[in-house]
C-alpha cells in the first residue's frame, strides 16, 4: 500500500537534505506551491530527480557576505547590477533551482521592470553564487539554465565554474571580475567578516579598492 504524506509534513534537520527520484514536472511545480515561499529550504530539480536541501544557519551566512563583497566590488568599479537573491529559476519539463544568491551584472539591464522571473522573457543570472552545495543535480540544473558563472563556497574554499559547451568547468579566474584573484580574496574576506565584522570588512575593501 502506498501512503501519500504531505510534503508540508516533512521536517528536514539543518545540515540535511532529501532526494526524490522519477518526479514529474508537473508534480515538481505542485510540491513548489505546497512548500510556499515563505520557507528555509533550497530545491534543485533536473530531469526527473528533486534534492531539498535544509542549509545550516552556520552556511548561511557566507553567501550574504559574499554577496555584500561582490556589491561592493561592482559599485567601486561604477557596473551596474541587480541581486535577484534566491529566485526560483525554471527551465520547464527539464530543471529548477533556487541560487542562495544570483547577479545580474552584464545583463542587468534585461532584467529592470522584472517582477515574475520568466525565462522564456529575460536571460538567466550572469553569476550565482551557492554555499556549500556540491550537487551533481545543481550543477546539471544550472547548465540546464545557461548560467554562465557559478560559485561554490564550501570548507573555506572558492571554487569558480565556467559554462562551456560541454558543461562546467572549473577555473581559477572569474570573467565577471577578471582583474582580481577572487577565489583568494573571497574566502580571506568571509573570514574576516566573521572575526572582524561585515561592515568594517567592507569598510577596509573599499579603501583597499580606491587605492
Amino acid at each position: 500500500m502506498t501512503v501519500a504524506i504531505p510534503i508540508q509534513a516533512i521536517e528536514l534537520t539543518p545540515g540535511s537534505q532529501i532526494v526524490i527520484h522519477n518526479l514529474s514536472w508537473q508534480d515538481f511545480e505542485l510540491l513548489l506551491e505546497d512548500l510556499g515561499e515563505k520557507r528555509n529550504t533550497r530545491i534543485a530539480y533536473y530531469q526527473g530527480t528533486l534534492e531539498i536541501m535544509s542549509p545550516l544557519a552556520l552556511h548561511e551566512r557566507p553567501h550574504r557576505i559574499i554577496a555584500y563583497i561582490i556589491t561592493t566590488i561592482l559599485e567601486i568599479q561604477g557596473r551596474i547590477w541587480e541581486d535577484f537573491g534566491s529566485t526560483t529559476f525554471k527551465r520547464p519539463d527539464i530543471a529548477g533551482v533556487e541560487p542562495d544568491t544570483c547577479f545580474y551584472i552584464q545583463n542587468a539591464n534585461q532584467v529592470k521592470g522584472c517582477t515574475q522571473m520568466d525565462l522564456s522573457i529575460y536571460p538567466p543570472p550572469d553569476l550565482a553564487v551557492e554555499s556549500d552545495v556540491t550537487s551533481k543535480t545543481t550543477l546539471n540544473a544550472y547548465v540546464s539554465l545557461g548560467v554562465p558563472e557559478v560559485w561554490i563556497y564550501s570548507n573555506h574554499k572558492l571554487t569558480i565554474y565556467i559554462l562551456q559547451a560541454d558543461g562546467y568547468v572549473e577555473s581559477s579566474l572569474s570573467p565577471t571580475f577578471p582583474n582580481l584573484p577572487v577565489t583568494e580574496l573571497i574566502p580571506r574576506l568571509v573570514q574576516q567578516a566573521i572575526n572582524d565584522g561585515t561592515s568594517q570588512m567592507l569598510r577596509e575593501l573599499r579603501a583597499l579598492l580606491q587605492e
